[in-house]
C-alpha cells in the first residue's frame, strides 16, 4: 500500500531499524533488547507529532514477528506477517486507536481478546495510538495485564500528551521520548527523497520546508509533496516556496521592531500591511512575533550552529543590534501586550483592525537606550533640585536610567527617587483641560490620554474639578484611573463628575474638524489644481499648516 501511494509520508515510510532518521538511541536500544532477547512488556513512545512513534511500533512489532529474523528484517519483500502487519490486518497484531475507542469496555474486550495464544505470529502485540485518550477507568482495567502479562503478549503505546497518562502505566512501559529530526539530518533526507521523485529544488527552498515541519519528518514529507504538485516537477526556488505556504521572512518583523523602538509608526504599519497582503494569519503573525521578541531577548546568550535554520547570519547580527538598543523592561511589556493581544483577538470580528491597533499600542512603549545624549546638569532651580537640558534623539526626560513608561497590571508604582523627584517637578499644578493631556503624555498614561482626546466631551474644567459626558466606548475603569493619577500628580482629591450636557466636542473630532477645513480650503489653492492636472488620480488626504514662527 505505502510503496504504491503517491503521498510522500506513506511512500518512503520506514520499514526497517536502518531507514528511521534522528532516533538512533531508541532505535539502537530496542535493537539490543530484541536482539538479546530481553523485550519488555511494553513500550512508550513520546514526542511531537511525525516523529516516529506508530512507525517505530509497527517496526517492532514487524522485528518481533518477522520469519526472516531480526537480522533479515523484510524491507522489500515482505513475508507474510510483515506484509499484514503494514496492512494493518494482521490477526495478532492489533492496532487501536485510542482517540475513538476509549471506555473501559473497550479495554476489557482488548483484554479477554489477549487470553489467547497468537495464531500465526510469535508474539501477540497491542499497538495503541494516542494513549492518553484512554478513560481512567480503562486505565486501571489495563493496569494488571500490563503488569504480568502472558510471555507472548506485548503492548506498544504511542502519545503526544505523555503527562496526561497516569504514573501507574509509565512505571509499567520502557518509555522512550522521541526528539524532534535535527535540521541538517532532515535536510539531507529530504534533498534524497527530492531527487527520487525526479524535482528539483534551492537549499533555501528546503530549509523552509524544514523550518514549517518544526522537526516534524511527516510535516516536512507532506509539505515536500505539495511545493512538488504546485510547481509540477519545475525547480522550487525560495521566492516560490513562500507563496506556497504563505510563509513570509521573519527580517519583515525585524524591520517592525526597528521602527517600532524608533516611533516610527506610517513605516510600522507600512510593513504590516505588507505582511498581511500575503494572507498571513494574524494569530500566526503574533506568534512569530513573539519569537522574534524572544530572540531579542536572548540573542547574545543563544547558541545557534549550522544546524539551526531558525536565522541566518543577516538576521543574527539585526537581532543583535537591536537587542544592544533597547531595555529590557520594554521587551517584558512588549511580551506581556503581545499576549494581552492575542486574548483581545477572540473578541473582535475584524483582527486586521485589532492587530493594527496593537502595533500603534507599542509605538508608545519604547525605552530605548540614547546613544547620544547631551545632558547639562550646570544650574539648579530655586528649590535646589538639578535642571535637565534638552538633549538630541529622544522625547522624554531621561537618563541612562529611563522613567518607567508602562506598569504591570497587577504591579504597584515603584519609581525610585530620581524619576520621582522629575515627576513631581514637571507640574503640580493642572489649570486646564490641555494641561491633563500633557501630563499624561509626559507620563506615558497613553491609554488615559486615549481615553481623553477619543471618549470625553468636556463640560467644566476648574480646580480639583472636572465634569465631562462621554460616549459609550468609554473605558469601565477610567473615574478610577484618572482619579488615582490626578492624587499621584497634584496630591489632592479631585471631584470628577458626569454632565447631561453634550460638552464641547473631543479632541479627536475637534482634530478631524480643522484637518477637513485645510483640506477644503486647499483645495481651492492654484497649486492643487495644478497637481490635479498633472496627476488626476491624486488624492489630498492631510493639510499640515506651516509653522509661522519657523
Amino acid at each position: 500500500m505505502s510503496k504504491n501511494s503517491k503521498v510522500l509520508a506513506l511512500k518512503y515510510r520506514p520499514q526497517i531499524f536502518e531507514d528511521l532518521i534522528g532516533q538512533e538511541l531508541a532505535v539502537k536500544t530496542i535493537f539490543n533488547s530484541i536482539k538479546e532477547n530481553k523485550v519488555p512488556n511494553a513500550y512508550l513512545f513520546t514526542g511531537i507529532r511525525g516523529v516516529g512513534k506508530t512507525t517505530i511500533a509497527r517496526i517492532v512489532a514487524k522485528a518481533l514477528n518477522c520469519k526472516n529474523g531480526l537480522k533479515n528484517l523484510c524491507k522489500d519483500n515482505f513475508c507474510e506477517n510483515c506484509e499484514s502487519i503494514i496492512n494493518s490486518n494482521h490477526i495478532d497484531v492489533l492496532e487501536m486507536d485510542a482517540a475513538t475507542r476509549t471506555s473501559v469496555d473497550d479495554v476489557r474486550e482488548l483484554i479477554e481478546f489477549s487470553r489467547y495464544a497468537p495464531s500465526s505470529a510469535k508474539f501477540k502485540i497491542f499497538i495503541i495510538d494516542e494513549v492518553h485518550m484512554l478513560s481512567k477507568q480503562a486505565f486501571n482495567a489495563l493496569l494488571k495485564t500490563l503488569e504480568e502479562p502472558p510471555e507472548y503478549l506485548k503492548f506498544i503505546f504511542a502519545t503526544t500528551e505523555l503527562k496526561k497518562i497516569p504514573v501507574t502505566i509509565l512505571s509499567r512501559c520502557q518509555r522512550f521520548e522521541l526528539p524532534r529530526v535535527k535540521p541538517e539530518e532532515l535536510l539531507n533526507f529530504i534533498k534524497k527523497i527530492t531527487r527520487l521523485e525526479n524535482g528539483a529544488a534551492t537549499d533555501d527552498a528546503l530549509k523552509l520546508i524544514i523550518k514549517l515541519s518544526e522537526g516534524s519528518v511527516r510535516d516536512a514529507l507532506s509539505l515536500l509533496d505539495r511545493a512538488l504538485i504546485s510547481l509540477d516537477k519545475k525547480k522550487i526556488d525560495l521566492e516560490s516556496a513562500q507563496k506556497i505556504f504563505g510563509y513570509f521572512d521573519k527580517t519583515l518583523i525585524i524591520e517592525i521592531f526597528s521602527h517600532l523602538f524608533k516611533g516610527e509608526e506610517q513605516k510600522v504599519l507600512d510593513l504590516y500591511k505588507k505582511i498581511y497582503s500575503i494572507g498571513i494569519d494574524p494569530k500566526i503573525f503574533l506568534n512569530d512575533f513573539l519569537e522574534v521578541l524572544y530572540y531579542i531577548k536572548n540573542i547574545n546568550t543563544l547558541k545557534l550552529d549550522k544546524n539551526n535554520f531558525y536565522l541566518n547570519l543577516e538576521e543574527i547580527k539585526a537581532l543583535s543590534d537591536l537587542s544592544d538598543n533597547v531595555d529590557y523592561s520594554t521587551l517584558l511589556n512588549y511580551w506581556q501586550f503581545t499576549i494581552n493581544a492575542m486574548e483581545e483577538m477572540e473578541l473582535v470580528s475584524n483582527q486586521n483592525i485589532a492587530l493594527e491597533m496593537f502595533l500603534i499600542r507599542l509605538l508608545h512603549l519604547k525605552e530605548i537606550k540614547e546613544n547620544k545624549i547631551n545632558i547639562s546638569i550646570d544650574t539648579k532651580d530655586e528649590n535646589g533640585f538639578k535642571k535637565l537640558d534638552k538633549y538630541e534623539n529622544s522625547s522624554s526626560i531621561s537618563n541612562s536610567r529611563s522613567i518607567k513608561q508602562i506598569k504591570n497590571f497587577s504591579q504597584e508604582d515603584r519609581l525610585d527617587t530620581e524619576n520621582k523627584v522629575i515627576e513631581d517637578n514637571i507640574s503640580t499644578k493642572i489649570e486646564s483641560f490641555d494641561k491633563l493631556l500633557k501630563i499624561c503624555n509626559d507620563n506615558k498614561e497613553i491609554k488615559l490620554k486615549y481615553e481623553l482626546e477619543t471618549n470625553v466631551n468636556l463640560v467644566r474644567f476648574e480646580n480639583q474639578l472636572i465634569e465631562i459626558s462621554f460616549n459609550e466606548n468609554l473605558d469601565k475603569n477610567f473615574v478610577k484611573d484618572l482619579s488615582e493619577k490626578l492624587f499621584d500628580w497634584t496630591s489632592k482629591r479631585w471631584i470628577i463628575t458626569f454632565s447631561k450636557k453634550k460638552g464641547i466636542i473631543t479632541k479627536k473630532e475637534n482634530k478631524k474638524q480643522i484637518n477637513e477645513k485645510l483640506i477644503l480650503n486647499a483645495k481651492e489653492s492654484n497649486f492643487y489644481k495644478k497637481i490635479i492636472d498633472k496627476f488626476p488620480d491624486s488624492e489630498l488626504v492631510s493639510v499640515i499648516e506651516e509653522d509661522k514662527n519657523d
